[in-house]
């Protein structure tokens, strides 16, 4: 396996994607929107899944713009979706594509920046629905298409405050903390049983609402772009890393 230095400075081969089926969630902002604009880019059929449909209809002009394939949009509400809504979503993919060859849970919330003693239990509630239970029931119910691809790929979204507690993080840490968990978990169950791997990226300190939320007095220009840490995630998403499983991999090794 490479080191973190290396996969962050990973060049991508143009075709490194190529006839792959990538489902990005959160594609309509951000990280998300950066990653499925880079996934098309180099060669994926990009599934844009997300809340806000005419953030998706922008990231879909872009991608068909650039002569990429033609991407779907896929609005989904993470917050209420139910097993059976994930369900019918695998039925969708397989009849589509008959797999999916990669998985990016990259939507998440933040919830309340405030000690846990005055942490609201309906902030909480949220905050674990979206990133944890909703990446789980999805991941857990698109298996059976993930496992019909030759190599594929689920990456988790993780942050250094899921791997070492501080205050004030509350809910969001939390949720991070069971994320490192649930790709531990899952890569242990999956390895050497067949195709499919599970990794986790930390971001790190990147430009996006979500940081501009947890730090309104910063200045955006003095964190990274979403597009400066691409290599990693591309990385992750192609077959180069066909023999990585249970990872917790940082974008940002040096900073």
């Amino acid at each position: 396996m490479l080191s973190n230095a290396e996969i962050a400075a990973y060049q991508a081969p143009e075709t490194l994607l190529a006839d792959r089926v990538i489902m990005v969630t959160g594609a309509g902002d951000g990280i998300g929107k950066t990653a499925a604009l880079h996934c098309a880019k180099h060669g994926a059929t990009v599934i844009l899944a997300g809340r806000t449909v005419a953030k998706l209809e922008q990231v879909y002009d872009s991608i068909v713009a650039d002569g990429g394939a033609e991407p779907v949009i896929y609005p989904i509400d993470l917050e209420g979706a139910s097993s059976d809504d994930y369900n019918i979503l695998c039925n969708q993919l397989d009849e589509q594509f008959g797999r999916l060859d990669g998985l990016l849970h990259n939507a998440g919330i933040l919830g309340q920046r405030t000690p846990l003693s005055n942490y609201r239990s309906d902030v909480w509630d949220k905050v674990m629905q979206v990133n944890v239970t909703a990446a789980f029931q999805m991941t857990q119910a698109l298996m059976p298409v993930l496992e019909k691809s030759a190599s594929a790929s689920v990456v988790f979204t993780t942050s250094s405050v899921g791997r070492a507690g501080r205050s004030f993080w509350g809910a969001y840490a939390v949720s991070k903390f069971a994320v490192e968990g649930m790709v531990q978990v899952w890569a242990s169950e999956l390895e050497g049983l067949g195709t499919v791997r599970v990794n986790a990226i930390n971001p790190g300190a990147t430009g996006t609402s979500m940081r501009m939320q947890a730090f309104p007095a910063e200045n955006p220009s003095s964190v990274t772009s979403p597009a400066a840490i691409m290599p990693t995630y591309l990385y992750l998403l192609g077959a180069d890393s066909a023999a990585v499983n249970g990872q917790s991999i940082d974008a940002q090794p040096h900073r």
